[in-house]
This record gives C-alpha cells, sequence and structure tokens, in this order.
C-alpha cells in the first residue's frame, strides 16, 4: 500500500472482510485513543497543578457537556451511515448533496447548542446539587465549551465524514497534531499561567478548532469522489430530512445515556468528593479500555453501510462476525492490564494514596463488563450501518433507564447504615456492570432476529 493509498477512500465492499476492518480500525483506535487523551491530559494537569476539587469539579461537568451535545450527536450519526452508503454505492451526485447538507446542518446546531448551552448551565449545576466548593469551577469550565461549540461539532462530523468514506488516517493525523496541541496549552495555561480549569477548556476547544480546519482541508481535496459547491449546501428535505431521519434515534440515545449520567452524577454527588474524583479517574480510564470496543463498532458501522449500499448483505454477515471476534479479544487483554497494573495507572492521576485504592477497587469491578460491551459496540454497529438506527436506541432505552438508573438508586437505598447514610458507593458499578452484560445479551438477540437487513437507504434487499 503506497502513502497516497493510504491516506485515500478506502472502499470497504471488495477484499478480506476482517483485513479491511482491522486496517480500518488501528487508525481509528489511536484517534480514539488521542481523543480520550484531552480529557485525560485535562483531568491529570487539574488534579496535579489545582488539586482534587478541581479534578472533581471537570468530572461533574462531563455528564452536562454531553448533554448538550446530543442533537449534533444525532445529525453526525445519521450523515455516518448517509455518506458510507452512497460512498457504497457509487452514487457521486447523492453524496455530494449528503455531504453539503451535512455541513449546512452542523451550522444551524451548533448555533442551537451555544444558546441554548449557555442559558440552561448554571440551573442544571444548582438543580443537581453540585457541591459549592467546585460549581464555580464547573460553571467556568462549561462555558468556555459551549461558547466553542462549532470548533467540536464541525471536527466531529468532517472527520465523521472522511470515516465514512473509509479514510481513517486522515482522521487519526489531524487528530493527534490537535492532541499535542491540546498537551502544550493545557501545560501553558494551567502550569505557567495559573488559569486554572478555564485554561483547560480554552486548550480544548482551540485544539478541536485546529483538527476541525486541517479535516475541511482535507475533505476539500477529495473532490475526485464527490463534488462541493453552494448548491450542495442548500438542504434537501431527501437528504438533510433522511439524516436527521437516521439520526434522531442517535440523539435519544445520547440524551438518555446523557440524562442517566446527570442523574447518577447527582447520586455520586452525596457521596462527598473523594467518591467524585475517583469516579472521574475511573470514568478517564475507562474512556481508554473502553476504546477498542467504540472503535470497531464505528469501523463496523462504516464496513456494514458501504456493503448494504452495494448490495451485500452477505459479506456484512462475514464481517461482523469476524469485527466482533476480534474486538472482544482486544478488550479482554486491555482489561486483564488495566486490573494488573491498576495501581500505577490509578497513580497518575493523583498522590492521594486512598483516592488510588478507591478507584482501583472501583475498576475491577467494572472489569469483566468490557468485553460485553464489545458484543453491544460491534453489533450495533452493524445494525447502525445498514440503516436501523432505532433498534439500538431501544436497547440503550431498556438497559439505561429500565436498568442502570434504578438499580443504582436501589442498591444506594438498601445499603444505607450510619457509616454510609446516603448508602454504598458500590452501587455506581455493580448497576453499571449489569447493564453492559444484560445489553450485550439484548443487543445479540436483536442481531440474531435480522430485521436489520432491509434498512437500506440506496440498496433495499428484495
Amino acid at each position: 500500500m503506497t502513502i497516497k493509498q493510504l491516506f485515500a477512500p478506502s472502499d470497504m465492499t471488495e477484499g478480506t472482510p476482517w483485513k479491511k476492518i482491522v486496517l480500518f480500525t488501528v487508525p481509528m483506535l489511536l484517534g480514539n485513543v488521542a481523543q480520550q487523551l484531552y480529557s485525560t491530559v485535562d483531568s491529570i494537569v487539574v488534579g496535579r497543578y489545582v488539586g482534587d476539587n478541581a479534578l472533581a469539579a471537570v468530572g461533574s461537568a462531563g455528564p452536562i457537556y454531553n448533554l448538550l451535545l446530543v442533537l449534533f450527536m444525532g445529525v453526525s450519526a445519521g450523515a455516518s451511515v448517509m455518506v458510507s452508503q452512497y460512498f457504497g454505492a457509487k452514487d457521486r451526485e447523492g453524496l455530494s448533496k449528503v455531504i453539503g447538507n451535512c455541513l449546512t446542518l452542523t451550522a444551524v446546531t451548533s448555533l442551537i447548542i451555544m444558546i441554548v448551552g449557555a442559558i440552561i448551565i448554571k440551573p442544571l449545576l444548582n438543580l443537581l446539587g453540585t457541591p459549592k466548593s467546585i460549581i464555580d469551577w464547573c460553571y467556568s469550565y462549561l462555558m468556555v465549551l459551549v461558547l466553542g461549540i462549532a470548533g467540536t461539532s464541525y471536527y466531529f462530523m468532517l472527520t465523521g465524514i472522511l470515516r465514512g468514506m473509509g479514510d481513517s488516517v486522515s482522521a487519526l493525523i489531524y487528530l493527534l497534531v490537535a492532541t499535542v496541541t491540546n498537551i502544550v496549552l493545557d501545560i501553558l495555561f494551567v502550569a505557567q499561567f495559573n488559569m486554572g480549569v478555564f485554561g483547560v477548556a480554552l486548550a480544548t476547544i482551540i485544539a478541536q478548532i485546529l483538527s476541525a480546519i486541517l479535516s475541511f482541508i482535507k475533505l476539500y481535496n477529495m473532490r475526485t469522489v464527490f463534488d462541493m459547491g453552494p448548491k450542495y449546501l442548500k438542504l434537501e428535505k431527501r437528504y438533510a430530512g433522511t439524516t436527521i431521519r437516521l439520526g434522531i434515534p442517535s440523539g435519544v440515545t445520547q440524551m438518555i445515556f446523557s440524562a442517566a449520567m446527570i442523574l447518577v452524577q447527582s447520586l455520586t454527588n452525596t457521596f462527598g468528593e473523594m467518591v467524585i474524583a475517583a469516579n472521574v479517574i475511573i470514568m478517564r480510564v475507562d474512556g481508554f479500555v473502553m476504546m477498542p470496543n467504540f472503535s470497531f463498532g464505528m469501523a463496523l458501522t462504516t464496513y456494514a453501510g458501504q456493503n448494504i449500499g452495494a448490495g451485500k448483505t452477505d459479506r456484512v454477515l462475514v464481517g461482523s462476525r469476524q469485527g466482533t471476534l476480534i474486538a472482544a479479544a482486544t478488550s479482554f487483554i486491555i482489561t486483564g492490564l488495566v486490573v494488573v497494573f491498576g495501581h500505577y495507572i490509578m497513580g497518575l492521576f493523583t498522590e492521594t494514596e486512598a483516592l488510588i485504592d478507591l478507584s482501583r477497587n472501583m475498576m475491577k469491578i467494572l472489569a469483566l463488563g468490557y468485553v460485553a460491551m464489545a458484543v453491544t459496540q460491534c453489533l450495533s454497529g452493524t445494525m447502525r450501518g445498514a440503516g436501523d438506527t432505532v433498534t439500538p436506541m431501544w436497547i440503550s432505552i431498556i438497559t439505561t433507564v429500565i436498568i442502570r438508573v434504578p438499580l443504582a438508586y436501589a442498591i444506594a437505598y438498601f445499603t444505607r447504615s450510619a457509616e454510609h447514610p446516603t448508602g454504598s458507593y458500590l452501587c455506581l458499578f455493580i448497576s453499571l456492570l449489569t447493564s453492559w452484560v444484560l445489553g450485550a445479551l439484548i443487543t445479540f438477540i436483536a442481531y440474531e432476529r435480522g430485521s436489520w437487513k432491509k434498512k437500506g437507504l440506496v440498496y433495499t434487499e428484495d
């Protein structure tokens, strides 16, 4: 493979399925790891140079920020499916209109998020009972991220379009550039200029704007497979409407997940700053451990989309099975390493020994669930790529709303004692593990039923 081919769109409708999937996944996995470094470096820098309370503030702000992003996440998910299927079908005109409509939709959603976010941040923080010791830091961190949301939105949308056309390498390169920029600015703004959590958020926004600019330049230079011009930016019901229709279930899924995280964060806040900080550390480590699952899931979305667009359903089945097995094996190995070396990993975030031990014990509870999540992400990715975004939405509602949140509160209620008046903090992680395992089982059943095979946008099997 030449350098030029490495950075070119990839046709996943030909060749050995597992090789195509792995070659596409590896750059994306590295990119997702780099992306996770954004929040991880933020946490390390804040924890080391500002303190444990500032670390708790950054973590507490995360669920609220994710809730504000759900509208854009929905549009982005729908766009990914549209791009992969039209690219697989070799429909140049349709692909051009999909991309143009996506660029316009991103501008609209960014403006909405910016306005709504600025209004609801402070009330949400108060509603959730955010400790007074960290609420001002949370507000400062979130306001910077919301005001710079356009850079973040276009970054995710543009790299999603590139991946939909099979180019995961370019997205990786631009993300690495942005990650290095973020790390340098984090240290400069916090360690040198003493800007605290405000500086961390500012560094993240600047880095993502840079990555968005680089991604747009790359996309503009890929006009051998699609056209770009003012006429393609005009919203059309067939393309914008379908993108939104496909994206709504994904957006609802993200909204439900984020709302659930906020409810769980509210419960977490009752356990005090130490548990809040430990939860932040776990979620940062979890982000890395979960990366192979997310990466293979995203790869299978593109793979399924292109092959469904080309009318090759049998090839989708083979690739989905192979990709899921590889993802599960990868997750098993990584989880084992994290459990064995957990003390050293948690020690990167804080020097407080009690906090390190608390975080490590929490991680041991979750360990068994990551292989289950590999199954969920891969099979859900296949269904989404085929155009079935509704089934994964319902599975997410069941596992989050019906299982995870009620179970967390129930365990907390029944474990109340004089020593732990609000219950055991273990409820946070036992409930999460349970939802992951049951979610994998439900997803497997839905996948085996096979209704997703008839959801193609460009090609529909008779």
